[in-house]
């Protein structure tokens, strides 16, 4: 099997049980795992003699890669379109809905693979994406064809809208599903492409959209279906949940409860669940989350973006909730940089006026072992012996860290302007080399996307 050696990094953020930050630290990899994690002066004889390829990081900041936990790759197609660029989120939705109805197959296969590479750029090597539209023939299986491609770990989140207009949810009904047809699917997708083994590179997870774009019936039958499975093979279930007042407002109209008491519910808590958003669960609900060990992607950019507001992560944290990093969708973030939402993580729990509602190295913790903890996965998030060869480098010496890294390497990552990575590696196979991507001509790719841009507005009738 292929031997891989990282060696003198100028510091080695494990992430490991005990947190260990290693200066001139080493690492050594064999096929797809991590075998030995230490100081490069600790490295053995034998293992510094096996290896196939020497890395050299001197001047490098080396630590786990990133994970994602909520993102819908489509919307990289729609960024910044002007009707909605200053609304809250169901005028926003009514907005860009008339567009997505437009996608292709090939929208979703080029958008993914413009996705990914962002976000692999950003130290990201596990995504998650909630793709719950699906018109002209597209298919999640589009999604896993262009995610192997970049290489990139993914879970496929298999959404799904059945509640339209004509029934009282909020998208226009020629973006729903029948609920049989959508059932069908999901089974059909785990049991086409969901690998529960470790180092697994897909998973599929089943994603009924919101409370206002689905019956409280396919929440609960779509619930049954992920666990009629069985615990081994860790089908996960996700869901947008009590993102803005609006939302909480159409759940006690139509529902009679708050969203988080209408996920509890309906099932929709365990730790085979995690929930995007977040922003407006009381103590209470609080309380069930972290009693279920029910997951949160937070997405603080896209919460600021579209005036949402600010989920209480450090209420989650302090109670025991696991909560990882979402960008969230690109028409409702504008960017795919995982490092940049750590950062936006930190600030946006300081701005309530607490100094220390948040630390550096939580807002990394969160982003790596957080991330893995949601997606239900004991394979990534740390560099340990058995784990994932998921291993991501920063330049200590790019112009954003200069003044900073001098002082704390670890804290710069998240208080100076996020950079891309220089180096990432995900099962042990090198992606980005030297800050440019291996698999992928970009400027072909962003050509190709900005095309698939232009064909989709134009498609909508809105060029």
């Amino acid at each position: 099997m292929p031997t891989l050696l990282i060696q003198h990094a100028a510091m080695l953020v494990t992430m490991d049980a005990q947190r260990r930050e290693l200066r001139d630290g080493a690492v050594f990899v064999q096929d797809n795992a991590i075998t030995w994690v230490g100081a490069t002066a600790d490295l053995p004889a034998d293992l510094a003699e096996r290896a196939d390829q020497v890395i050299n990081a001197h001047g490098k900041i080396v630590l786990p890669g990133l994970v994602n936990t909520h993102h819908h790759f489509y919307q990289t197609l729609t960024r910044v379109i002007p009707g909605a660029q200053d609304a809250v989120l169901f005028d926003w939705l009514k907005t860009l809905y008339p567009i997505w109805a437009e996608l292709t197959p090939a929208d979703v296969r080029v958008s993914t693979q413009l996705a990914l590479t962002e976000l692999l750029l950003s130290g990201c090597t596990t995504s998650s994406d909630h793709h719950y539209l699906w018109p002209n023939g597209s298919r999640l299986d589009d999604q896993f064809q262009a995610a192997e491609s970049v290489g990139v770990r993914f879970h496929g989140a298999r959404g799904s809208m059945s509640l339209g207009e004509s029934k009282g949810g909020l998208p226009p009904d020629r973006v729903t599903e029948a609920e049989d047809v959508i059932l069908r699917d999901c089974r059909r997708v785990v049991e086409t492409y969901h690998d529960a083994s470790r180092f697994a590179m897909r998973r599929v997870v089943i994603a009924p959209c919101s409370p206002f774009s689905v019956s409280s019936d396919l929440m609960r039958e779509s619930a049954a279906l992920a666990r009629s499975f069985g615990a081994q093979a860790n089908v996960h279930l996700h869901t947008h949940l009590a993102e803005t007042h609006d939302e909480e407002d159409f759940c006690l109209a139509r529902f009679g409860h708050r969203p988080g008491a209408y996920a509890e519910m309906l099932d929709w808590t365990g730790d085979d669940v995690w929930h995007a958003h977040c922003v407006h669960l009381d103590q209470a609900e609080i309380g069930v989350f972290a009693r279920t060990q029910t997951g949160v992607a937070h997405c603080p950019t896209s919460n600021m973006r579209l005036a949402s507001g600010i989920a209480k992560v450090r209420a989650m944290r302090d109670a025991g909730v696991p909560v990882g990093l979402g960008v969230d969708g690109s028409a409702s973030n504008d960017g795919s940089h995982l490092l940049a939402e750590a950062r936006q993580s930190l600030l946006l729990q300081r701005v309530q006026g607490d100094p220390r509602a948040m630390t550096a190295r939580e807002a990394l913790e969160i982003a790596t072992l957080g991330g893995a903890a949601v997606l239900g996965r004991d394979d990534i998030g740390t560099l340990a012996p058995g784990m994932a060869a998921d291993i991501i480098a920063f330049d200590l010496n790019a112009i954003g860290y200069s003044g900073g890294a001098v002082h704390d390497p670890v804290a710069a990552l998240v208080f100076c302007q996020p950079q891309t990575v220089d180096f990432a590696l995900v099962n042990g196979r090198m992606l980005v080399e030297a800050g440019h991507v291996c698999n992928f001509d970009l400027p072909v790719l962003v050509e190709e996307h900005n095309r698939a841009a232009t064909h989709l507005l134009g498609r909508a009738g809105k060029m």
